[in-house]
């Protein structure tokens, strides 16, 4: 008797909780887990992904899966459990995950295609042509346009479904179903290879003049090594040689074929770092415990504390070495786009093309081609930002989190994961290493060490043993002005910034905010001018002659009127990174400034040209947000200017300590790097906050005495786990109503003790993009019976129904 044919566990690229089950294709073609499939699913075709191949047939009858969108797996097999696994943690389905994961442009779906036919052209147009009039979408219909896929499901869903069958009975439009939504795929060029054999004498004697031409072209661009040689640069040599070549290949003098191109997402090339010729005795120290680890090919879990300027990419950079020469791979996250540049060079020079870079910077073609190199085996080592924790490596050894305790690790929409987190579930289920490192531990981490859960390396001095920057503390309510308010720049920082440029020496000024000014205020009523869609101020864009939402990217021009007077007396109140930018303008007019944030680097090249300018002293002030925080080496950098310390401390957040001293340590770490001391001024209205002083004198471990005293009082994390429920809407009502249904259905399920509901209550944000919002925070110290309480009310919602939506957030990195 023979065995039954096996049957596929798919993941649907839909919100679906479940995987399903599918039969094979016609052509019983098995397709190995990893691959795309197209898969039938509610009268329509989907994208699904192959998680496992398996006998074990369901009691139901099965569809066959429609067809194989590709020949060979998107990801290795050993991801399939990675993806459950965080389906499973964050709440989200698992199609949508892997979705998510993979590069754009790569899900295709069933649509409608509507066209008109030569009756109906003739029936629209002439007959009854106010129908265009009453139904607009006719109007592309009859012009032979083609209506988005998009516009056809709406209209498919709506009222107007039952007057497009109706006249495709008739005759006047045709309904046809296709495939559409896949956007990219492998690029490919034509290359040319010599025969293998050599050409008879006859042969070559009846050639024509072009062929001959062509053939002595190519030996010459060939040599010294005979290979493959693209068509394109023969052709660009000698406009003749396309005709010559197909003749040629008829010929069988030499033969043409399709290979794969990869798009080169690297551009500029980035700065070139040196290997050292020695390693200080920390970073000795640290690489003794790591190598043997690495070596066992068991998950170890490590924390690098170094301060800044101690090292730690070079520890970085011989461990991937260690990794490598055993045959595995290497995954190196990094918090921002901007720092995968950073690092990105310092990989570039001691590894080469061995490197691929996944972020989202990169163009949909660039990365669908990095993925490629990645899946091949082509690039064994991956740098990338939080989604590069994705990377579809089959053996990945070691596993290195950069910044860790950054923010940026969270994403805080669609699937609200943290790559940090991501980073050792992956390592665990690998046997892999993995190697957190940062100045500024997150609290979480810190405490992992010092339990023993994870292993504590230190680099507590830095290289060549250069000396920590002086820190100095100016209270801005002390300084005496004309108008009584705090000065932008205290005295003490503009004698520093003018001492420092007649040093012919670098500084930097930091202030995390960007734009120009705050908000804009009316001199009249005193309304400041708001998001339509959010409920938050607009922030003033000077050079560009904009108002901007800094949330939804709405914008408007700063020439406005307020909304509530219809005055035109509208004043521009607090400052930002361009405002900063003009006034060191005018103080030093001969001074050369450049500014570093998200509105001048809207690439990877704008980024690379500023690095650049910097380290090549073609800058004095360098004037940036965060993005001059993190991992930034500049030699000649010796004073730093902090404009507004305490900006965070009064966000609505139990982070909002923990935030301020790891972006001021992070930005003091930026001073004095090179042979010359540093020096850092830093202006606040709160000198004595404990986040600020421990700041100023370099001491983490008092922050951090400090920091888990006050969580530990208030049960906040690492001591309980929290999952935020966010609930969104139209209708500020509709949303009120639904968080106080699910908070009133959680407190009555009494089974659940160890677990806090607080709220629910309108979120900081309470408006964003048109949505009222509301939260209900779930706070408790056993995860299980968080999680399953969550699934409690996710349930609750789904029952209720109607046009509020629900997002749920475990550990969730932010309040608002």
């Amino acid at each position: 008797m023979s065995a039954s044919p096996p049957y596929l566990e798919v993941a649907v690229a839909a919100p679906l909780p479940q995987t399903l089950t599918y039969a094979l294709p016609s052509s019983g073609e098995i397709p190995a887990p990893g691959q795309r499939v197209l898969v039938p699913l509610g009268g329509r075709l989907l994208t699904g992904y192959v998680l496992a191949v398996t006998q074990e047939k369901p009691a139901f009858r099965l569809k066959p899966i429609a067809d194989l969108l590709d020949d060979f797996p998107v990801f290795p097999e050993g991801m399939v459990p990675f993806f459950r696994w965080v389906a499973r943690y964050y709440h989200y389905p698992i199609g949508e995950v892997i979705r998510g994961a993979l590069p754009g442009g790569l899900t295709s779906q069933s649509g409608r295609q509507i066209m008109a036919t030569e009756a109906g052209l003739h029936y629209f147009l002439v007959e009854q042509p106010q129908l265009v009039h009453d139904h607009p979408w006719l109007a592309s219909v009859t012009a032979k346009k083609k209506l988005s896929a998009a516009t056809v499901r709406k209209l498919w869903r709506g009222k107007e479904r039952r007057i497009i069958e109706q006249w495709g009975e008739q005759g006047l439009i045709s309904v046809e179903q296709i495939i559409s939504g896949a956007t990219i795929g492998q690029k490919t060029e034509t290359c040319v290879f010599l025969a293998s054999e050599p050409l008879a004498p006859e042969t070559l004697a009846n050639l024509k003049p072009s062929e001959k031409k062509t053939l002595a072209l190519l030996e010459e661009m060939l040599l010294p090594a005979p290979q493959a040689l693209p068509r394109r640069e023969l052709t660009k040599a000698y406009s003749g040689a396309a005709k010559a070549l197909a003749s040629l290949a008829g010929k069988g003098v030499l033969r043409l074929e399709e290979r794969p191109v990869y798009r080169d997402p690297f551009g500029e090339t980035p700065l070139f770092y040196p290997r050292p010729p020695q390693l200080t005795a920390d970073q000795e120290n640290g690489l003794a415990q790591l190598n043997p680890a690495i070596a066992k090919k068991k998950y170890a879990p490590f924390l690098l504390h170094g301060v800044t300027g101690s090292g730690k990419t070079e520890v970085y950079l011989r461990a991937a070495e260690a990794t490598l020469a055993l045959g595995r791979s290497v995954l190196v996250l990094v918090p921002e786009i901007a720092l995968a540049t950073q690092l990105e060079a310092h990989f570039l020079s001691r590894f080469g093309e061995t490197v691929a870079l996944l972020h989202s910077g990169l163009a949909r073609g660039e990365r669908f081609d990095q993925w490629q190199r990645v899946v091949s085996g082509k690039a064994r080592i991956v740098i990338g930002a939080r989604s590069a924790i994705f990377a579809p490596l089959g053996d990945p050894g070691l596993i290195i989190v950069d910044e860790e305790h950054d923010g940026a690790y969270k994403q805080e929409d669609s699937l609200r994961y943290q790559g940090r987190d991501l980073a050792l579930v992956r390592g665990s289920q690998t046997g892999a290493t993995v190697l957190l490192g940062s100045a500024t531990p997150s609290l979480a981490s810190y405490q992992h060490a010092l339990s023993g859960k994870y292993t504590l390396l230190s680099l507590p001095t830095r290289i060549e043993n250069r000396p920590l920057p002086q820190v100095e503390l100016v209270d801005l309510q002390a300084v005496n002005t004309v108008s009584g308010r705090p000065p932008l720049f205290s005295p003490q920082l503009k004698q520093a910034l003018r001492a420092t440029l007649a040093r012919q020496e670098q500084s930097l000024v930091f202030l995390n905010r960007r734009g120009f000014a705050g908000c804009m205020l009316c001199s009249d009523c005193g309304q400041a001018v708001q998001c339509p869609h959010c409920r938050i101020t607009l922030t003033l864009h000077k050079g560009r002659g904009e108002l901007v939402c800094h949330y939804c990217g709405y914008a408007t021009n700063s020439r406005t009127v307020c909304t509530n007077c219809r005055s035109i007396n509208l004043a521009p109140i607090g400052f930002g990174t361009e405002r900063i930018e003009e006034e060191l303008a005018g103080m030093f007019p001969k001074a050369r400034i450049a500014r570093l944030d998200h509105d001048t680097t809207r690439n990877r090249q704008d980024f690379l040209r500023i690095l650049r300018a910097v380290h090549d002293r073609e800058v004095d002030i360098l004037v940036g947000t965060q993005m001059i925080t993190k991992g930034h080496h500049f030699p000649h950098v010796t004073l730093v200017g902090i404009v507004w310390a305490d900006a965070g401390l009064g966000m609505p957040d139990y982070k909002a300590g923990e935030r301020t001293f790891q972006l001021l340590a992070q930005v003091t770490g930026r001073a004095g790097r090179g042979e010359q001391p540093g020096r850092v001024i830093v202006q606040t209205h709160q000198p004595t906050h404990y986040s600020i002083a421990a700041a100023r004198d370099h001491d983490y471990p008092r922050f951090f005495e400090k920091e888990t005293g006050l969580r530990k009082a208030l049960g906040y994390p690492p001591f309980s786990r929290l999952i935020n429920l966010v609930l969104d809407g139209e209708q500020e009502e509709a949303v009120q109503n639904r968080a106080e249904a699910l908070a009133a259905k959680g407190k009555a399920l009494r089974r659940y003790r160890k677990t806090g509901i607080l709220g629910p209550a309108p979120a900081p944000l309470a408006r964003l993009r048109g949505r009222f919002r509301w939260q209900i925070l779930l706070k408790g110290t056993d995860l299980e019976e968080l999680h399953s309480l969550c699934l409690e009310l996710e349930q609750e919602h789904a029952r209720l129904a109607g046009k509020v939506n629900l997002s749920v957030d475990v550990d969730p990195e932010n309040m608002l």
